[in-house]
């Protein structure tokens, strides 16, 4: 049994979120959904994710669980607009527990900010199954990019996160904190050992301009022609060549008031006093 995949682009930070459906039960769950965010005036929306709610309803799903393949640095989280709405349970992978002692102390929360997990309503072990509608799903551990990174096999399809990108875009970068070249290529070739008619589903693309925007590769694809990570590539060279390649990226637009957002499963600090809610810019402290 193979769930039916629907995927929502989110143009400001080039993100794919999922819909994953089990046609049997109309059962589904919501992998990385976007809150609209505009940075310049610190103003949220949620119309990107009301997209998704639309679709849900429209199809007659119920939806069991949303999904985060890891507390993202490029988008913020509308994952608490989508459980209002729609219900279900919120779950990433056990590493955020790592993620979030590592900005715990960048942002100097304090002991008020509970770093144990608790803020998302299951922490996903590697390997630990669970279930969309009457679909087996599998947790994969992908660390590398980030110490939290999971990628969620449902059925047939797999939902990669930022460990991969399009063959043409190679792989995530690994310069931020706890992030490790070596570990990634593990963990990707951990992905490459499942059957190579696997759907595989990226969260992000960047299309250079002789070709349209993807969402969907397979597993014998990656493995083929991965200019970063392929079948035969190198542990010691990519990681050579991923330190060069992340030396001249830009820190992400969103990095800071995402991550402190996403660490707390998509919610905002508590608002002050003055019933206003602030994020913090810690300045010189990356």
């Amino acid at each position: 049994m193979n769930p039916e995949v629907t995927a929502f682009f989110h143009e400001g930070t080039s993100t794919w979120s999922y819909v994953v459906a089990d046609p049997a039960t109309a059962r589904a769950a919501v992998i990385d959904p976007v809150l609209d965010y505009e940075h310049k005036a610190g103003r949220t929306g949620t119309g990107s994710a009301d997209a998704i709610i639309g679709h849900v309803r429209a199809a007659g799903l119920t939806v069991e669980w949303v999904l985060e393949t890891h507390a993202h640095a490029d988008h913020l989280s509308a994952a608490p607009h989508i459980l209002a709405v729609l219900g279900g349970k919120l779950a990433i992978g056990d590493g955020i527990r790592t993620v979030q002692k590592t900005f715990q102390e960048i942002f100097h929360l304090g002991n008020d900010f509970a770093s144990d997990g608790s803020q998302f309503d299951h922490l996903f072990a590697d390997g630990e199954t669970f279930n969309v509608g009457s679909i087996a799903a599998r947790v994969i551990a992908t660390p590398g990019h980030t110490n939290d990174s999971v990628s969620y096999l449902i059925g047939d399809a797999l939902f990669v996160g930022d460990s991969l990108f399009m063959p043409d875009l190679g792989t995530a970068r690994c310069d931020f904190p706890g992030g490790d070249a070596r570990i990634l290529y593990a963990s990707i070739m951990r992905l490459y050992t499942l059957p190579e008619t696997t759907r595989m589903f990226v969260c992000h693309d960047y299309p250079p301009p002789e070709r349209e925007r993807r969402h969907e590769t397979s597993v014998a694809e990656q493995r083929a022609s991965n200019i970063h990570v392929r079948d035969g590539a190198d542990v010691e060279q990519y990681a050579a060549q991923r330190a060069a390649r992340d030396a001249t990226l830009e820190v992400p637009d969103l990095l800071l008031p995402a991550v402190q957002v996403n660490i707390r499963a998509g919610e905002f600090p508590p608002p002050e006093a003055n019933g206003v809610r602030y994020l913090k810019i810690p300045v010189d402290a990356l």
